[in-house]
């Protein structure tokens, strides 16, 4: 079983105020233990931090830098093969890395990514680049997932959204105003990909913010996401978001997990 992970870990582990979250990160990581791990907002984090961090969890790391916002990374667990990888050259906020890992059903492409919070029509552009992406990958089996920073089209956000204060509610609008815009996720799902965690994840809401850290900008809501092609999500056999313990203090986002019959080859 293949255990894949997605978690946007806040400003790399380190606040304003001096307080370093690092350690708590580590401990979380390493008690899930995932074979892919797909990190966002590595604030701080050049090849060498990385390799440090990569290193206290037995992973091999994979690193996309940011063109304005912070750094991505995509870690993977020896004996998993690394085929590929690259962070994908596009204009993107924050960025996007593609990893593509050997499996006994064929080649798995792996795009960890962390679209803009502040702009919901260039969020619509950096998804068609995923998309773009997406229609690349070798074989079959494909997973998108990180903090998309967008809604999704399945849910009514109304009352969410007016919880939020006017500056921050602004970013999940349409241009009227009053739409709320899920047009990110939309048009991954209409390139055919899973929500895996609305397929597999069961009674759970799915929320992954805000956690005890979390600030003004989020109410109770669903920012990280794993997508899967259709091969892929055959596959899946459960999803969970991580909740309970460090994980409410360690970031201001809950790690979301999917567990995936999938061997190294």
């Amino acid at each position: 079983m293949l255990r894949v992970m997605t978690w946007n870990i806040r400003t790399g582990g380190r606040d304003g105020d001096g307080s370093d979250r690092r350690d708590e990160i580590v401990e979380l990581i390493d008690a899930q233990r995932p074979d892919v791990l797909l990190l966002q907002e590595l604030r701080g984090f050049d090849d060498r931090v990385l390799a440090g961090f990569a290193d206290r969890l037995g992973l091999r790391p994979h690193r996309a830098p940011s063109c304005l916002g912070q750094p991505v990374a995509v870690l993977v667990r020896p004996p998993l093969r690394t085929l590929a990888a690259a962070p994908l050259r596009r204009p993107f906020h924050h960025a996007t890395g593609r990893v593509v890992l050997g499996t006994d059903a064929g080649p798995l492409t792996v795009l960890g990514a962390h679209l803009t919070p502040y702009s919901g029509g260039w969020r619509r552009v950096e998804v068609d680049w995923l998309v773009r992406a997406v229609r690349r990958a070798l074989g079959e089996l494909t997973v998108v997932g990180g903090d998309l920073n967008a809604l999704d089209p399945a849910t009514d956000h109304t009352e969410q959204l007016s919880r939020l204060q006017p500056r921050y509610r602004r970013r999940h609008l349409r241009r009227d105003g009053r739409t709320a815009d899920t047009r990110a996720v939309g048009v991954l799902l209409d390139a055919g990909l899973v929500d895996l965690q609305r397929a597999f994840g069961g009674p759970d809401d799915g929320h992954t913010v805000p956690t005890w850290h979390g600030g003004a900008e989020f109410v109770a809501m669903r920012l990280d996401y794993l997508l899967g092609s259709p091969a892929l999500a055959a596959r899946v056999r459960e999803v969970r978001v991580v909740r309970g313990g460090v994980a409410e203090h360690a970031s201001d986002h809950y790690p979301l997990v999917a567990e995936v019959e999938l061997k190294p080859a």
